[in-house]
């Protein structure tokens, strides 16, 4: 008689070779899982426990420059002292709220501007032949060949006073003097889509190649115009790479700090500069945590909307 040992232990008998396998496979997911579950815990647990232990500080003139929120006296006596003052001068500072709201309004309208300029670009790759998209996803593929903040470097050449888009326009007598764009918002929102297009393409080509056709085709020969097939059946059957593009480009768009800082003017304030002051700038490490465990705060419902989609999906499928 076999029998394995309790809460999923290994046989008592090899006799069955069944068993054998159904435990080694068990074991064999555990060290599929623990390599990432330590480095997410080595990596983002361990640095925002820090961070929340240095938001609930005060700042010192030491180093590091803030003082230590748990401390043991000579006879033993612990003391605990928690400082809640950081968190209430994030919501009655202005100056932070309109980082917030900025930032989030950033993200979310070059999030947009992205889905409505990638959605036809994935469409199309996707309609095309093997040889021709292969060629298309290397083009789209190809700026990650070079470092992003040359990338960004590259596009201030371009849309500077003097820069190349400026000087045809100019040379095509389509206007009469150069266009202001560096230093403002508008460079902002082109250094960002310019960025994170990729990052929407590819997610949508991904879920458009996988569609079966013989359904829109159907939707077709019921009488249905291309405008409603599309709406009813391609639209839906996307929403997957939909959702997983978006997430791809609103979450690192929300903390940029690279393109506003170079491309961005004065009023184009966002979390992630905001951060890089307050840390390097004024050296108050118990704000500048705060800000960003309020900052990680606002990203999780984003972040937990897509995993509880994506997990439902396939569900669905079945």
């Amino acid at each position: 008689m076999t029998s394995t040992g309790r809460d999923g232990g290994a046989p008592r008998s090899a006799a069955d070779p069944g068993a054998r396998r159904t435990w080694l496979a068990r074991q064999g997911k555990w060290l599929v899982i623990l390599p990432p579950m330590v480095f997410l815990f080595t990596f983002f647990l361990v640095p925002f426990a820090f961070s929340l232990m240095i938001s609930l500080s005060e700042q010192a003139i030491h180093i590091p420059p803030y003082a230590d929120i748990l401390s043991i006296t000579p006879d033993w006596h612990i003391h605990l002292r928690l400082n809640l003052g950081n968190f209430r001068y994030l919501f009655t500072d202005e100056l932070y709220g309109y980082a917030y709201l900025y930032s989030l309004k950033t993200a979310l309208v070059s999030t947009i501007v992205c889905l409505l300029l990638g959605y036809p670009m994935a469409y199309a790759i996707a309609r095309m032949r093997p040889s021709t998209q292969s060629v298309l996803l290397l083009i789209v593929i190809l700026p990650f060949w070079t470092s992003f903040l040359l990338r960004v470097y590259a596009l201030e050449g371009i849309i500077r006073e003097n820069g190349v888009l400026n000087s045809v326009l100019l040379r095509l007598h389509l206007i009469d003097h150069p266009l202001q764009i560096m230093h403002t918002a508008a460079a902002v929102y082109i250094g960002i889509i310019y960025s994170y297009l990729p990052f929407m393409v590819l997610p949508l080509y991904t879920t458009l190649e996988k569609l079966d056709r013989s359904l829109v085709e159907a939707a077709a020969d019921l009488g249905s115009p291309p405008w409603r097939v599309f709406l009813e059946v391609t639209l839906p059957l996307s929403m997957p790479g939909v959702i997983a593009g978006s997430m791809l480009v609103f979450i690192p768009a929300v903390g940029e700090f690279v393109i506003p800082a170079l491309l961005g003017g004065a009023d184009s304030l966002m979390i992630g500069r905001v951060l890089w002051d307050e840390f390097f700038g004024n050296r108050d490490w118990p704000v500048a945590s705060a800000v960003a465990v309020v900052f990680l705060v606002l990203l999780v419902g984003p972040i937990a909307l897509y995993q509880h989609y994506s997990t439902r999906v396939p569900e669905r499928a079945r």
